[in-house]
């Protein structure tokens, strides 16, 4: 029987895309968090910027908003040399009829090396990438409810930093599950890199059902799950993509799941708490939590840069 082989990979078994986490080697992984490392010291210096990319045009293509992410992927682009083409689809020939992939076409002969891509839809950047020819990268920047690599290794950058491996941890994932595609990558990233207990808390109405096929412990009480964790990832609550009647009102999600200071005494006394943003305090998070000690939501953006920097420079130079 012959296996179908990963898209993301060329035949030597090196990235050639970045679509999803799930299917990653090991090695893949900590490749990329290991080639992050140095980069972080980019960001100190007085110049911060390597010629890694120099000469390539890296396409940012979002046909979703997030001004969040496109800013990291363009600050990563531009740290590395790269020219930098921000696409505001909204605006253009895409909204005027002209299908995905003859867009893709038409930058193609633009002559770009790598395409950004966020889209609405799960897959999207899989069909783009499945197009493009030879010698052309695309990066997934989030696709609908289904994956965002990037942001996932960025926390796995986060927690390795803090917590030196990956092996004895226990994490939980604290909120809106079903409509989060951060959380998606994250249990595949924590899967892969030997994280022996991945928890998963939230309203029943937020939790699927099919996650205990992921090899994920699932809770509905706040207190139970965060007993003796090393890690707290919150997750923000996506109301643009909820449907009426999946949460009774914002408050009372924080009365039950809101990451409070006497919540956090729960988990091990040098517990982090992630938190993918854009926050928000007193729904998801008390303020003393978010700007606490225990806290690198901070560092998880400077991080968030030299992953991106990582996966741009291994696609770039491959």
């Amino acid at each position: 029987m012959t296996m179908t082989r990963n898209p993301q990979l060329d035949q030597h078994g090196a990235l050639k895309h970045l679509l999803s986490i799930e299917g990653l080697p090991r090695d893949v992984l900590v490749n990329i968090l290991d080639t992050a490392r140095p980069f972080v010291g980019v960001t100190e210096r007085e110049v911060k910027k390597v010629p890694v990319l120099r000469g390539k045009s890296v396409f940012n293509l979002f046909f979703e908003n997030s001004t969040r992410t496109r800013t990291t992927f363009e600050i990563a682009a531009k740290r590395l040399s790269a020219d930098v083409i921000n696409l505001n689809i909204n605006a253009s020939s895409a909204s005027k009829g002209e299908s995905l992939l003859d867009t893709i076409s038409n930058l193609s002969a633009m002559d770009a090396d790598m395409f950004v891509v966020r889209h609405s839809q799960s897959g999207a950047p899989f069909l783009i990438a499945s197009h493009v020819r030879e010698g052309i990268s695309v990066i997934n920047a989030g696709d609908g409810r289904h994956q965002h690599p990037t942001q996932a290794l960025l926390d796995m950058y986060t927690i390795r930093h803090y917590k030196q491996s990956f092996t004895g941890l226990t994490v939980v994932i604290v909120g809106d599950v079903l409509h989060s595609r951060v959380a998606r990558s994250q249990i595949h990233a924590l899967s892969i890199l030997g994280v022996p207990e991945i928890r998963v808390v939230g309203p029943k109405t937020l939790v699927p059902d099919s996650l205990g096929r992921m090899g994920v412990r699932v809770f509905n009480r706040m207190e139970e799950a965060l007993t003796g964790v090393d890690v707290v990832s919150m997750l923000r609550l996506q109301n643009e993509r909820m449907d009426g009647g999946l949460l009774p009102s914002a408050q009372e999600y924080y009365k039950s799941y809101g990451l409070t200071a006497e919540r956090l005494a729960l988990a091990k006394p040098d517990a982090i708490v992630l938190h993918p943003g854009p926050m928000n305090r007193g729904v998801e998070i008390e303020s003393s939590v978010a700007d606490g000690s225990q806290s690198v939501i901070l560092p998880q953006v400077t991080f968030g840069i030299a992953v991106r920097m990582a996966v741009m420079s291994i696609l770039g130079v491959g």
